[in-house]
């Protein structure tokens, strides 16, 4: 199967968090929550933790956490709103608000790169969006599903966002498998939050375009679907998830469409080939039939 490389996923390849401890006076990746509040709360004027009935957050296998800082004084200046998300009491993601843009990458010699809205220190998975004074720190494994486009909910400044998504598996009705890209651009714009148009550098050649749809409900949380299309038409959808939820996932896809067709160490096929459960990138891929009868005769030999 191909699938393309672009830059988000110069995520993947580093695993240098010293950022994290110097802004954070000593704060780890994976540390727990009892060990991280006891660094934080001397810093910060309020600390409240969330811990949801029903855990949705794509790193966490059985519960989430999420440590909310007011007024935290930084290392390099006061952040008015933190959220630190732990997936099984494991720190895995960080969300900062006000001044968090000047406390969190003003030091900062090396110059950004920009993607869409976004300037990202790729190195050290840093990413800001300077006019909404935000800035996302990330693990690898929260960087795989793009999780520097969700806003959490448990941040004040994004309380809004906060209704509950559907649990559902199924494949929305407007994503219709081999529609032209001229019928579908306006229902994936509508269901996302923002998209992003690429032309792919044909390595797939099954797809010569890519709509990248940001913030769309699936499964209980904002996904990235990465939509592709092959001579003008929908063949493709990678949507992005986490290795945390992937028993969640497993569960609801067989009680929507019954156990799985075929699985091995990499990949579960439900719905007549045409939804895939992936396992060894944590994702879900949707194919038109055609495509779903190629992969299942040429790909697995099935």
């Amino acid at each position: 199967m191909h699938k393309c490389i672009y830059i988000i996923m110069v995520f993947m390849v580093f695993t240098s968090f010293d950022q994290t401890e110097e802004l954070f006076y000593g704060l780890e990746w994976q540390e727990s929550l009892s060990s991280a509040r006891a660094k934080i709360e001397s810093h910060a004027q309020e600390v409240s933790v969330y811990s949801p009935d029903k855990t949705s957050f794509p790193l966490a296998r059985k519960k989430e956490e999420h440590l909310v800082s007011l007024n935290y004084n930084s290392a390099r200046g006061t952040i008015a709103e933190l959220v630190f998300t732990f997936a099984d009491d494991k720190l895995v993601y960080i969300e900062a608000y006000g001044n968090a843009v000047k406390a969190l990458t003003g030091h900062r010699k090396d110059t950004a790169q920009t993607y869409m809205d976004f300037k990202g220190y790729w190195k050290d998975l840093i990413i800001a969006k300077t006019e909404e004074d935000k800035v996302w720190l990330l693990t690898p494994e929260a960087a795989h599903p793009n999780l520097f486009t969700w806003n959490n909910p448990y941040l004040p400044v994004n309380k809004s966002n906060n209704d509950p998504i559907d649990p559902s598996v199924l494949i929305p009705e407007y994503l219709q498998m081999g529609a032209s890209l001229e019928a579908l651009k306006p229902a994936l714009e509508a269901a996302s939050a923002f998209t992003y148009e690429q032309q792919l550098d044909g390595s797939d050649p099954n797809a010569q375009l890519q709509i990248d749809c940001f913030g769309v409900p699936y499964a209980g949380f904002l996904r990235k679907f990465e939509a592709r299309f092959g001579d003008g038409k929908l063949n493709v959808v990678w949507i992005l998830t986490g290795k945390g939820e992937e028993d969640r996932l497993r569960q609801r896809l067989v009680q929507t469409y019954g156990p799985a067709l075929y699985q091995n160490e990499d990949w579960e096929a439900y719905n007549n080939w045409q939804v895939m459960l992936r396992k060894d990138k944590p994702e879900i891929l949707v194919l038109t039939p055609e495509l779903a009868e190629f992969y299942r005769k040429d790909y697995f030999k099935q």
